[in-house]
């Protein structure tokens, strides 16, 4: 139950970092532009900069509302308005001039830690409350003289004194959490090199539970004092040190994961190449230009953990390489070449084009090692066991039309209409709620051609699909009503 929530709250993360492509895009072309001024004296590089800039330097309310949005029930504008709301009234309520006022001292006597309430941690803690609070309030129905406020108004008002409540309570706790944020932070800063390496390692780790998103938290953003993307992309940083955990990434996903694949696709059967080239091409070019990798991972992750365990120590291995070398870019969704190319002129940008040697390097390790592996312990990677036939219908024909209907139709027979409860999606996986998994045919739904399929749950049902994974949930939903 624990994780299938915690799950839910990497899925709907999703949602606010999604905007980071847009402030990336803005800001990397500002970069391009003027990469020297950062719009001194340039209109139309000031437009842009500052523009990224509003998103980057609201993160936090960004990830309130989206939690807010992406946990509530119905997924209604109204629980958006809630995480709106109660962002507002805690980030107001905690900021140094106002507490110093609670605490009966001077605002120069205030924890440092109100100064950095803005923040992802802050911003995920608030959207969780938001969500719960409108998921139980959105259905209630006051007496008549109250109704205006019944139902889907109520949430963002009780959410109002839910969050004074909150309030209270960080002036005791928030300065501890935060001191221990910054003490883990900062256990692995003073690695230099090494502790980028062991975050590169543990962030592909975590990727199966889909907890990877707290860890990321914590160097990504302003939680621990580091705010790596953040503070590279607006120049913020230092150079050859801001950065160093985002750098890594840019060879294992633009090169070494699309050689794992090449090197799948080498190793399966001959009658079944062609079906796995589909797949793997689709996974390496959506990791070389956007560094979507989940469709590449998990078509090998629980079928040969050996080799997904070799890739995350190599990711660690690359971040640690390129952070000790000083090669570094940044990227504001993920180290795909779009964010590569973007980034290319960053003021904090050091030897960036170092990281395609490097990923031409790592790209030769992945190959050669897959290849090696595969056949030495006889993994059973796409196209290795028993062939994946086409499913044809009752009478016999093949099925056609649109083909996320089909595959939609196909999945809900395999998992039984009457078992599948919820329907939702990430930025690859459908991510499902049934009554009961031992019921699902998974070797159906494998043989469906989709690149994975997990029980993180009891009741909680992920399958990886790609990028086209929001057109199958939406057909699932048509037809599953």
């Amino acid at each position: 139950m624990i994780l299938g929530y915690l799950q839910k709250i990497g899925r709907s993360l999703m949602v606010p970092v999604a905007v980071l492509p847009a402030a990336a895009l803005l800001m990397g072309i500002g970069y391009w532009i003027d990469p020297a001024g950062w719009g001194s004296g340039n209109p139309m590089v000031t437009l842009l900069i500052q523009s990224g800039s509003a998103l980057i330097d609201n993160m936090g309310m960004l990830f309130a509302v989206g939690l807010a949005f992406g946990l509530s029930d119905d997924k209604h504008g109204s629980a958006a308005l809630t995480g709106v709301v109660s962002w507002l009234i805690l980030s107001q309520l905690m900021k140094p001039e106002v507490v110093s006022v609670f605490l009966g001292v001077d605002v120069a006597d205030v924890p440092a830690a109100f100064g950095k309430i803005n923040n992802a941690f802050i911003g995920i803690l608030v959207g969780t409350l938001s969500a719960a609070i409108y998921n139980k309030t959105h259905k209630i129905e006051l007496p008549a003289a109250l109704s205006f406020f019944s139902g889907r108004r109520l949430g963002a008002i009780a959410a109002s004194f839910l969050m004074i409540i909150v309030a209270i309570i960080l002036l005791f706790v928030w300065p501890t959490v935060f001191n221990a944020l910054v003490m883990f932070g900062e256990s692995l800063i003073v690695l230099g090199p090494l502790g980028a390496g062991l975050f590169g390692f543990f962030n592909r780790l975590l990727i199966p539970l889909g907890l990877h998103h707290a860890l990321n938290a914590v160097f990504w953003f302003d939680v621990a004092g580091v705010n790596d993307i953040p503070n590279y992309l607006t120049g913020a940083g230092t150079p050859g040190v801001t950065g160093m955990y985002q750098a890594g990434f840019f060879p294992i996903m633009m090169f070494g994961l699309p050689a794992a694949a090449f090197a799948m696709y080498q190793e399966a059967k001959p009658e079944q190449k062609q079906f796995v080239g589909g797949i793997m091409l689709s996974g390496g070019i959506a990791a070389f230009f956007t560094g979507v990798t989940e469709v590449l991972e998990f078509s090998f992750m629980f079928v040969a953990p050996p080799l997904y365990l070799l890739h995350a120590v190599l990711t660690g291995i690359s971040l640690y390489i390129s952070a000790q070398m000083q090669w570094i870019a940044g990227f504001g969704f993920s180290a795909g070449f779009i964010d590569f190319f973007l980034s290319f002129k960053n003021p904090l940008a050091v030897n960036n084009l170092m990281l395609i040697l490097q990923g031409l390097v790592f790209a030769a390790i992945y190959y050669f090692s897959f290849k090696f592996l595969i056949r030495k312990f006889n993994f059973m990677t796409p196209g290795r066991g028993e062939a994946i036939e086409e499913e044809e219908s009752e009478d016999g024909t093949v099925a056609t039309g649109n083909k996320h209907d089909i595959l939609a139709a196909k999945l809900i027979d395999k998992i039984g209409a009457e078992n599948l409860t919820d329907i939702s999606n990430c930025t690859t996986r459908l991510r499902l709620t049934v009554m009961d998994n031992d019921s699902v045919d998974i070797d159906g739904i494998k043989a469906l051609g989709v690149a994975g399929v997990l029980k993180p749950g009891k009741n909680d049902l992920q399958i990886v699909i790609g990028p086209e994974v929001e057109f199958v949930a939406e057909a699932m939903k048509k037809a599953h009503k």
